[in-house]
């Protein structure tokens, strides 16, 4: 229960259940000795798959660790590097993953979404390809989003940051502070909103976000986000398809001077969150649970938290956060999934851990 893969010992990769219990739910370390790790995912066979941010690719199965080979080149700048990992609905044929980076550029990094399949073996990823890269690059270190989920029809949904340039997120002509759409292939589905329209990226399902780093569905297919807030205004965004969700012009929070955030809280043709926090608490990951292992939690939305160290659940209407799972291993939650058997796995990015949360 505690090899160290030798090719992984100088990173020090720990393959180690270790378990904790709370008063509800039992606390097991799946993962430690981690670097910066951003993104996870658990493949159909129990496999944990997980990113670290300045370039790797690391899987976790039957006790041992292992690097996965054939990852993109990556830009490490700040917020930026290795980030988003989901395997495709149909891995279990397809072998297919969607990876999120951030791509160097003549004009800096930009956000890119790729797609490549794991090796028979799982020693490597095969014909890594680039689907999409955001209209301009930057040399901004911030506002990256990233995070990536396939719908139903398999198209695929991406968030983008906006690198640093508030004002783009409302300029339809750049990715900045989108959510984009595209099919597998990479190309442009020809039910987006924005098909046609001239000076318009025609990728683009909705705007007007900071920096959304939680992305997911729920039971009934809809869209939805978790964006960070500049000083205050952390949003839960329900997205729907060709809205403008405000930022800059409208905002719950205010700028880290303390200086007010364009025209105010609301505008005609603009979209509210459906939640928001104030203070901040930094989310990062969004799932919505299917309630397979706690049947109670059905349809409950996760969030983690960067600032606060804790685990956010949201329910009912008006949503709301009816509990905080703060333990010491909550800390720096960067990205929470559903495994395939409805345990609840999360990233703790400062102790360089992945967890799972199982029943007592």
């Amino acid at each position: 229960m505690q090899k160290i893969l030798s090719a992984l010992s100088a990173i020090g990769l720990m393959i180690a259940p270790v378990s904790a219990q709370s008063s509800d739910v039992t606390f097991t370390t799946e993962i430690s000795g981690l670097r910066e790790p951003w993104g996870v995912a658990v493949l159909p066979d129990g496999a944990i798959l997980v990113t670290e941010r300045p370039g790797a690719l690391l899987m976790a199965k039957d006790d041992v660790g292992s690097q996965i080979g054939g990852t993109p080149q990556v830009a490490v700048l700040g917020q930026g590097g290795f980030m988003d990992i989901t395997p495709a609905r149909d891995f279990e044929t397809s072998r297919t993953l969607f990876l999120t980076y951030a791509k160097p550029t003549e004009r800096g990094p930009a956000t890119a979404l790729a797609a490549a399949e794991l090796s028979a073996d799982s020693t490597t990823l095969e014909n890594l390809r680039d689907l999409f890269v955001m209209s301009q690059g930057s040399g901004k270190s911030q506002h990256f989003g990233s995070r990536v989920v396939e719908g139903t029809d398999g198209t695929l949904f991406l968030t983008i940051g906006d690198r640093g340039a508030s004002e783009l997120a409302q300029d339809r002509s750049v990715h900045n502070g989108k959510v984009v759409r595209v099919n597998r292939d990479g190309s442009v589905p020809d039910d987006n909103p924005f098909i046609g329209m001239e000076g318009v990226q025609p990728e683009i399902w909705s705007y007007g976000h900071r920096n959304a780093q939680g992305m997911g569905f729920d039971l009934e297919g809809t869209l939805w986000t978790a964006e960070h807030g500049a000083k205050g205004g952390d949003e839960i965004n329900r997205i729907k398809k060709g809205a403008n969700y405000g930022w800059p012009v409208i905002s719950y929070g205010v700028n880290y001077s303390g200086k007010k955030i364009g025209e105010g809280t609301a505008k005609e043709g603009m979209e509210q969150p459906v939640h928001y926090w104030d203070p901040s608490i930094a989310p990062s990951g969004l799932l919505v649970y299917s309630g397979k292992l706690f049947p109670e939690w059905k349809g409950s939305i996760f969030v983690g938290s960067l600032k606060s160290d804790y685990i956010a659940r949201l329910a009912g209407d008006p949503l709301t956060e009816v509990e905080q799972i703060k333990t010491d291993d909550t800390v720096r939650v960067r990205d929470i999934i559903e495994a395939p058997d409805g345990s609840i796995v999360f990233i703790s990015e400062t102790d360089g851990k992945v967890m799972r949360i199982t029943p007592k």
